[in-house]
């Protein structure tokens, strides 16, 4: 079966087939641009423009002359007229596919938006950590502390069928996720199904301005401290911090940080994580086209017990680079299956008008020169999850094997010390 990682990739691939037709059309904007802008002179219905500008523009109309002709011809003779708006978002859409690089993307303002959400972590809504499960129910896996959801009595394995009365179904989370946020102080009302109940009833709820919450802790048996980093954020290193500190407050003797299912994020987030846990060192190095190297190094502040990470075929990115720095330093240990494997790195950038881009600028290596993309990292200790446990979101920590070899690697080593 494949996971939502492979599902996704081939969404990408079919949207890039569609919008592939259209590739670079935007330079159609810039040779109109540029028309305008060039002219020095004008005489009656001729235009007098310096040499120079003259060969420019016949070379841009040589080398785009098949998409004027296009976009001309679509303009021209398309059964109804064309959205000039969604025509240039398309065209600029294109020329990010020709790239042929899922992780280099051009987003409208709704786009850019949502992904700014999950990069600043805070939006206006009710605060309930959703799923799209397998019965066709969007699922709640849980209410955020504190949050409307948490208030209203919100519970782990509720479906929701109805937003503001309107069904919805797993297969349009998305679509549902977006009537639930909306501007704080506003109301919204959601039809629940719930185990035990034999009929749905209603919830309604007061949006609030929810800060989204990276990072969750416990102390576990045996004085083993575990920390669950969901993404990084901007704020997931200081929230790293914070959880840390309280855990050692509490005495702990080790350490697990499950980074399974995590995507990645930003990358100063992670390096300021791995500062926390590797000691002097190379924690992960980018080089550009041009083959010029950025290092980041960490101090010599080190954790004084033994840690492991959890990772499995969902940890992608700055997951990989905390992975990677862990496992070439041999500060730590891997447990769990080989991680996504994207070796890359992306700058976002917003444009005036709401709408914004990630781009493709550098590889990144782990601190012994690997480059994981498309390979993954392989832990120390490889252990697969149950397939009839897999994709479970309320798994028991004793049914949570690679937890729990975790927590019996770390045991034999407090035990040595």
């Amino acid at each position: 079966m494949k996971n939502n990682i492979e599902v996704k990739r081939e969404m990408i691939s079919r949207k890039r087939a569609i919008i592939g037709a259209i590739v670079l059309s935007m330079v159609i904007s810039v040779l109109t641009f540029t028309i305008t802008n060039v002219v020095s002179l004008t005489m009656g219905d001729k235009v007098i423009v310096a040499k120079g500008d003259y060969q420019y523009l016949q070379g841009l109309n040589k080398s785009y002359k098949k998409l004027l002709g296009l976009r001309n011809y679509i303009e021209t003779s398309y059964y109804k007229p064309t959205d000039q708006d969604k025509f240039e978002d398309g065209m600029i859409e294109g020329m990010f596919a020709s790239l042929n690089d899922p992780y280099s993307v051009y987003m409208g303002k709704k786009e850019f938006e949502d992904f700014m959400v999950h990069t600043t972590g805070t939006y206006g809504g009710i605060g309930v950590i959703m799923t799209r499960a397998n019965d066709g129910f969007i699922t709640v896996v849980e209410p955020m502390q504190d949050s409307p959801g948490e208030k209203v009595g919100m519970k782990s394995g509720d479906k929701i069928v109805k937003v503001n009365d309107e069904e919805v179904t797993a297969d349009k989370l998305d679509e549902a996720v977006a009537m639930i946020k909306g501007k704080p102080g506003t109301k919204v009302n959601l039809t629940i199904i719930r185990e035990g109940k034999e009929e749905p009833f209603s919830l309604e709820l007061k949006r609030e301005n929810i800060r989204l919450k990276t990072v969750r802790s416990r102390v576990l048996d045996d004085g083993i401290g575990y920390i669950r980093i969901s993404m990084f954020d901007e704020l997931t290193a200081k929230d790293f911090n914070d959880h840390l500190k309280k855990l050692e407050k509490q005495n702990i003797k080790g350490l697990i940080i499950d980074l399974r299912y995590n995507p990645g994020g930003l990358l100063d987030q992670c390096v300021k994580i791995a500062d926390k846990l590797l000691g002097k060192q190379v924690i992960v190095y980018t080089q550009d086209r041009s083959g010029e190297r950025d290092y980041k190094r960490s101090d010599g502040k080190q954790v004084k017990y033994p840690y492991v990470l959890l990772v499995n075929e969902g940890s992608a990115s700055a997951s990989e680079i905390l992975s990677g720095a862990v496992k070439d330093t041999k500060s730590g240990t891997l447990i769990g299956t080989t991680t996504f494997g994207k070796g890359l790195v992306q700058q976002v950038k917003s444009l005036n008008d709401g709408t914004g881009f990630k781009l493709t600028t550098a590889q990144y290596f782990t601190p012994n020169g690997t480059y994981i993309h498309g390979k993954g990292i392989e832990p120390n200790i490889v252990i697969e999850m149950p397939e009839n446990l897999k994709n479970r979101i309320d798994l028991t920590d004793e049914e949570d094997v690679q937890l729990q070899k975790g927590i019996e690697v770390l045991q034999q080593k407090i035990f040595k010390e």
